[in-house]
């Protein structure tokens, strides 16, 4: 009787855990790419201080975003914005090449990002390439907003939808 027991809370845990599960549908997220120009060092070290730069614009444009539709809408709005600001830390910093942005699917390996993982598939992304863009990526999620949240100078990477799960097992 208690292996039955056992048996059964177990399926009813993988029965729970497939419904409210960390590993949702491409087309509930909206990822956010920052592709360097190259592997070189200094511009894989552009790209950080380009992320800063553009997750401290987003932030308070992305609270405001209560659907992946509306996320895709104000990145589309602010394309140009987008641009400047990447353009603006590559001046600075003395780099001869521009930035570009667009919002647009693309099909993405599996990653992992605290604890949250996205698999294999095609997702809608905005994607900011520095100069040929061909160089390694920075990225996470821009909704739900995993990587979004702060007070404008300092960043807290949590997971909405971990937090939901946390506080249906509490």
């Amino acid at each position: 009787m208690k292996n039955l027991c056992i048996t059964f809370l177990t399926i009813a845990i993988i029965i729970v855990l497939s419904v409210f599960s960390f590993n949702r549908t491409d087309s509930e997220y909206l990822r956010i790419h920052i592709r360097a120009n190259s592997n070189s060092q200094t511009d894989q070290s552009v790209k950080y201080e380009i992320r800063d730069e553009i997750v401290k614009y987003l932030t308070p444009l992305v609270a405001g975003c209560d659907s992946k539709e509306k996320a895709v809408n104000m990145l589309n709005d602010n394309l140009s914005n987008i641009v400047k600001v990447a353009e603006k830390v590559l001046k600075d910093n003395g780099f001869n090449y521009g930035a570009s942005a667009k919002v647009k699917s693309e099909e993405f390996p599996t990653r992992v990002y605290d604890g949250v993982t996205l698999e294999k598939g095609i997702y809608d992304a905005l994607i900011v390439y520095l100069g040929s863009g061909t160089g390694d990526n920075w990225w996470c999620v821009v909704y739900p907003p995993l990587c979004f949240v702060g007070d404008g100078t300092s960043y807290v990477y949590k997971s909405r939808i971990k937090e939901i799960i946390e506080d249906f097992f509490k």
